[in-house]
């Protein structure tokens, strides 16, 4: 049988190729969304055109009480299209980003970075350990932004630096079930996130272009290969460690 990783995020985005290149590896995929079926959906198709199964399910990740509901939806799906109730590798992806002055954010701001960022991948991963089959795989996601600093993005990166901080705890806690914890850390990124304002702005863009020994921003499948191999059998030995993956901006 197939390991099943499963991809918070999964219809767009790195989380979008993060599944697609797990399923290259010979992994079945289950992807969320959190409002886009029909792009979720073309995500599940596009697993299957490699041979391997997927399914897609709905969850927000900003309240904590959609969790149980999720489990249980997810059993489901584990028996019904998978034959099994465990799975082997769970990518906390899902996010979405601030942008605004330290003087400017709001208490609102700041919870709702706590709930997306911290809480959930905190208790999601917390209501899916039982799931989790002994020798499997936590791939957390931080950013580049909890090692250098860009205004307008304290409230985000105080978080992101909270899960490489959680990531080393996961791993000594869950050694003794061979579990391995690893956080990923992607810096600037073309992608829709946070409106696409890498992908679109061409100052943005050519600013951290500069700064970076590469000479370009990241595209998703820079990301998701990495992701999709710390997630294998390949990366067996690497543990509680946090991989940046930014082209080597500000070194």
């Amino acid at each position: 049988m197939n390991k099943i990783a499963l991809v918070t995020g999964g219809s767009r985005g790195l989380g979008k190729d993060e599944a697609l290149q797990l399923a290259k590896k010979g992994f079945d995929v289950v992807i969320t969304y959190q409002s886009n079926e029909i792009e979720a959906q073309k995500v599940v198709v596009e697993i299957q055109k490699l041979g391997q199964k997927a399914a897609a399910l709905p969850l927000d990740i900003s309240s904590t009480n959609n969790f149980n509901a999720f489990v249980d939806e997810l059993q489901r799906a584990l028996s019904e299209t998978f034959g099994t109730q465990k799975m082997d590798v769970l990518i906390n992806n899902a996010g979405t980003g601030h942008y605004g002055a330290f003087a400017d954010t709001t208490e609102e701001d700041f919870d709702k970075m706590v709930n997306i960022h911290l809480k959930a991948p905190y208790f999601l991963t917390q209501k899916l350990l039982p799931l989790i089959n002994d020798g499997g795989v936590i791939l957390n996601t931080s950013s580049g932004l909890a090692r250098f600093s860009y205004p307008g993005s304290s409230a985000y990166a105080m978080m992101k630096s909270g899960i490489e901080t959680l990531t080393r705890y996961q791993a000594a806690e869950l050694g003794h079930r061979k579990i391995r914890v690893n956080v990923i850390a992607p810096g600037a990124i073309a992608t829709d996130f946070g409106g696409g304002r890498v992908r679109d702005n061409q100052e943005l863009n050519g600013a951290i272009a500069s700064r970076t020994a590469l000479g370009r921003v990241g595209l998703a499948d820079d990301i998701g290969s990495v992701a999709a191999f710390l997630c294998s059998d390949e990366a067996k030995w690497i543990n509680g460690q946090r991989i940046e993956v930014s082209g080597g901006i500000h070194l």
